[in-house]
């Protein structure tokens, strides 16, 4: 099956099903000498795992990764990087009805008809449940744009079904507040406005309660990102980053910057001032910042912003009208243990997968020019 490796330097490639004994990551093309931690994987796991809240998907996986090889006392070596997660809380038994009809919104129809055959159970390969791996190779991907740049990427739910959020200042935007609210209980929705936490919580358990689901938009930031990563042609950072979340399950739409709102303003609106730096030496900066912190598929320094929609989730507990590998009209009833909305858990898979390409474009700028 090709198509399971990201990147040209730094490059991760993904292993594994839903229900099969494990997912695997190796990640080549780490530089030697970064300080990783286990806990460093642990951290990233855990806001994606199941289980984690009354909102989610209550298949309870502890996700402990297992280091195979590329790391020796705490630092890279340079070799490939493999991680190891097993699968420990899969029940197989609640998608044998699906053996021969198709699920209305999955993979189902479409895998067979590439491959000829599929794994009914949970998905296979096309479940969200592959993404654990990509989390753990965005965990070391974030540490070495962390300790090489400074760089931060931090997402959060911006809207879930009709409740959105109002504008957030970005550069005042913490971890803290989007992990947890004013009373240090945990945010289970993600959202840094603690009002529009709860009326979105009250949202996905109407849904849930409706046997039903709902999809929401997250923000994704890369702040400290250096100027002059990406290509000029086809290897743009922005379509590179585009493909990255694109290749996460239930994304359906993705913008930069001003995104849609750019076909309606005028090139004096959306042109960005562009400013002297603020100190001998320091990067560029503009006034404002329409173009989301890329230019001519190349980043600017300024934050990159990015904006992902997700559709609700399409397993639910209502009766679908389908029909089996017979062409029989038949009703769908899906069994099993699912997300009632995905954002909250998208958010570290976002994450992950816009610091594998941040990486990637990093290591390959070293490569642009000998000074």
């Amino acid at each position: 099956m090709p198509g399971s490796t990201i990147g040209q330097v730094f490059r991760v490639t993904t292993a594994g099903e839903s229900h099969g004994p494990a997912i695997l990551a190796i990640i080549d093309g780490c530089p030697a000498g970064l300080e990783i931690d286990r806990s460093d994987l642990v951290a990233e796991l855990q806001k994606r795992r199941p289980g984690q809240s009354p909102l989610a998907s209550s298949r309870n996986e502890e996700d402990e990764p297992e280091i195979l090889s590329g790391i020796y006392e705490g630092r890279s070596t340079g070799a490939p990087i493999a991680i190891l997660i097993r699968n420990r809380n899969s029940r197989s038994e609640d998608y044998e009805a699906l053996v021969s009809t198709y699920r209305p919104g999955h993979a189902d129809w479409s895998h067979e008809a590439k491959y000829g055959i599929r794994d009914p159970r949970g998905g296979g390969r096309a479940s969200a449940r592959e993404t654990a791996a990509r989390v753990c190779a965005g965990a070391i991907a974030k540490k070495l744009l962390r300790t090489c740049f400074g760089t931060e990427i931090v997402a959060y739910t911006m809207r879930v079904g009709p409740i959105e959020a109002p504008p957030i200042d970005i550069d005042q935007l913490t971890r803290e507040a989007i992990e947890r609210l004013p009373s240090g209980e945990p945010n289970w929705m993600r959202c840094p406005d603690p009002q529009s936490t709860l009326a979105m919580a009250a949202c996905v358990e109407a849904a849930r309660a409706q046997g039903d689901s709902l999809g929401g938009i997250a923000e994704i930031l890369a702040r400290n990102v250096p100027p002059g990563l990406g290509e000029p042609v086809f290897d743009k950072l922005k379509a590179d980053l585009a493909k990255a979340l694109f290749s996460i399950p239930a994304v359906t739409g993705l913008e930069f910057g001003s995104g849609f709102r750019a076909a309606s303003m005028r090139g004096s609106e959306h042109n960005d001032p562009i400013q002297n730096p603020p100190s001998e030496g320091a990067p560029l900066r503009s006034s404002t910042n329409h173009h989301g912190g890329i230019l001519g598929g190349i980043s600017t320094g300024m934050p990159i912003i990015m904006r992902a929609a997700l559709k609700p989730p399409s397993s639910i507990a209502r009766p679908q009208p389908s029909v089996d590998r017979n062409g029989n009209p038949i009703l769908v009833e899906t069994k099993g243990r699912h997300d009632p909305c995905a954002v909250p858990r998208f958010l570290p898979i976002a994450e992950a997968m816009v610091a594998i390409v941040l990486a990637d474009h990093a290591l390959r700028a070293r490569l642009a020019r000998l000074k």
